[in-house]
């Protein structure tokens, strides 16, 4: 079982490229620890930015420091991050096109126990509603990797949200498929298509091997990009299946299912269902525990599929 969460995927890939790119720097609103960042700063204190609980500062500094040609990643819980800092990631970041990296931490139920207040079950739309601003939810920790170094290549802003805990690898060090904006083809089938993103990713391809023991053939789709969506990817594979299953850690208004709903209904109609956290506070738990509670674990996507089917 992987050991790595990905926020720690990010720190170690950041470390790897700081030595020669002075331009990057890290801030982070006493969440250093949280983020898995203190290695870099301990290495790094000339490029590292400590601004305390102060959400709104976070983003608006790293703007400043973008606007000097510097490349900030911001990390900050991604429930602060995306709700206390709104205004800031809209005008600051997109409106202004400022190249910061805003690394929502123990993002969707990561923090279990503390409840709502430190759940981001709306990130995912409320981010993805600002023009300009990309969204990404990498699966595993090789493909943060690879993420964070396309990221360090462009001069745009971008949301990525991580969750706190490991998860089991969607991939490997040498056979990690990625292209820049382009959801991963895990695997291939014509009955059902499986569309995750993030740490819902490894149950949907579960999810798909349980199907494949009862003659049900699953496409699973890694859509780390949920903005831009890859409409291309999805579309080509949704038409040749019966049904499409979402699959994702958010609340069911405005996220993954809601896209690619609207882009199948539009283009290929076919029946869609959207697994999701409720529209109501979540339950406490480990993430494990809220998963099982709400069906998002290989073995209620599987049913979902079935049922759909």
């Amino acid at each position: 079982m992987n050991k790595i969460p990905n926020r720690q995927a990010i720190c170690e890939t950041l470390m790897a490229h700081a030595e020669a790119d002075k331009d990057i720097v890290a801030l982070c609103s006493d969440s250093r620890g949280s983020a898995s960042m203190t290695p870099f700063f301990n290495a790094f204190p000339e490029q590292s930015v400590e601004v305390g609980i102060a959400e709104q500062d976070l983003v608006s500094i790293a703007a400043g420091l973008a606007a000097c040609g510097k490349k900030p990643f911001a990390f900050s819980p991604a429930s602060f991050i995306s709700t206390r800092s709104y205004e800031q990631c809209k005008v600051d970041v997109a409106y202004s096109n400022t190249n910061v990296k805003l690394i929502g931490i123990s993002g969707g139920v990561s923090y279990g126990a503390l409840g709502m207040s430190h759940h981001s079950a709306q990130d995912i739309a409320a981010m993805s509603a600002i023009p300009n601003m990309r969204v990404y939810l990498p699966s595993d920790r090789h493909q943060t990797k690879k993420l964070v170094e396309a990221l360090l290549e462009d001069r745009q802003g971008a949301y990525i949200r991580v969750g706190r805990n490991p998860v089991e690898d969607v991939y490997s060090e040498d056979n990690c498929p990625f292209e820049m904006n382009r959801a991963t083809v895990v695997r291939e089938g014509d009955d059902v298509l499986l569309v995750a993103c993030g740490e819902m990713v490894r149950p949907a391809v579960d999810a798909a091997a349980l199907l494949e023991a009862e003659g049900v053939h699953a496409t699973v789709l890694d859509m780390y990009c949920v903005k831009p969506l890859d409409t291309e990817t999805l579309l080509k594979y949704a038409e040749k299946v019966k049904a499409v299953v979402t699959v994702e850690e958010h609340a069911p208004t405005g996220g993954l299912g809601s896209m690619v709903a609207q882009a199948v209904g539009e283009h290929c109609p076919k029946k869609v269902k959207c697994l999701s956290l409720p529209d109501a506070p979540v339950i406490t738990g480990t993430s494990q525990e809220v998963f099982d509670y709400y069906g998002l674990n290989a073995a209620g996507i599987a049913k979902a599929a079935k049922e759909l089917l």
